[in-house]
């Protein structure tokens, strides 16, 4: 099977590409930081990304929304985690069309679900799930507040997929971010009179990380389409791996710099920690692809 972008698909690409770099390019990113203090959501930002349909993509046309479909949505998403966008951009995708104003960015949606965890809780003007007994815990990403319920929603099912697709398409951003900045520092950064792009333990880790950005690219652009759960369990997968792993990969490419604030490349290795324990995570997908082995085994 080819998976090969439409016309119509590359241009919403390029244009929730363009829309992001003006809106949270690298100066608003390193600003929405605040070193030591709560990160704050931006809220003309997220009703902007409501009025361009960032919200609405699945959503009928005759409910209001923009009448496209999961594949879409999976580019727009692709498109955020390659910035680094903050927010409850999936709970709030999801629930465009049940929550009054989620779709135009007027409401602010977060998620009680199986895994525990929550993210912006504390910004969400409607928590869809039981959030009693929240506690605030100390989130290793900077932009990402994090809460802990004492009793997690099991969630609906397919919620549970969309989630996890969708977040497997935010690492896929990530991963081919990272995947960027290790080949631009491998290609200026000298070290004995020659790029360290020259060394052979540079090139490997580089091309490492495009392997696993291209595979997870098929897997996670594949099971938009299907939509079956064993293929989204797989891109999760791949996904989760291209990520994380490329991110501490491109880390090593740096060099100690790399951990410093002065550098972006620690922050895409943060925030694909916490994105990989959301719903559908290793353990989960690892699950759902030996169940699928055995049934057909036999």
């Amino acid at each position: 099977m080819r998976f090969q972008l439409s016309e119509d698909q590359r241009a919403l690409q390029t244009g929730v590409r363009g829309l992001l770099a003006a809106r949270f390019g690298r100066e608003q990113l390193r600003a929405a930081l605040g070193v030591g203090e709560a990160p704050e959501l931006d809220r003309g930002l997220w009703r902007e990304l409501g009025t361009a349909g960032f919200f609405s993509l699945r959503l009928p046309e005759t409910a209001g929304g923009v009448g496209l479909g999961l594949p879409e949505a999976v580019l727009a998403f692709e498109e955020a985690g390659r910035v680094l966008l903050p927010g409850p951009l999936i709970a709030t995708q999801l629930a465009a069309g049940v929550v009054p104003g989620a779709a135009t960015g007027e409401t602010v949606v977060t998620v009680v679900d199986g895994g525990g965890v929550v993210e912006w809780l504390g910004a969400a003007d409607v928590v869809r799930g039981d959030a009693a007994g929240a506690a605030a815990l100390r989130s290793v990403d900077p932009l990402t507040p994090l809460h802990r319920v004492a009793d997690p929603d099991s969630g609906d099912r397919t919620d549970v997929l969309l989630t996890s697709l969708l977040t497997a398409a935010e690492q896929l951003g990530t991963a081919a971010r990272v995947c960027e900045l290790a080949a631009q520092h491998a290609r200026t950064r000298e070290q004995f009179g020659r790029p360290i792009g020259a060394f052979q333990a540079v090139q490997q880790l580089c091309a490492g990380i495009l392997v696993r950005v291209e595979l997870a690219r098929a897997a996670v652009y594949a099971a938009a389409v299907t939509v079956d759960p064993v293929d989204i369990a797989a891109a999760r997968l791949l996904a989760d791996e291209a990520a994380v792993r490329g991110a501490r990969d491109c880390l090593q490419v740096h060099g100690g710099m790399g951990f410093t604030w002065e550098s972006d490349v620690h922050l895409y290795l943060k925030r694909a920690w916490v994105r990989a324990r959301r719903p559908g995570s290793v353990t989960e997908g690892e699950e759902v692809l030996a169940a699928a082995l055995l049934a057909e085994a036999r």
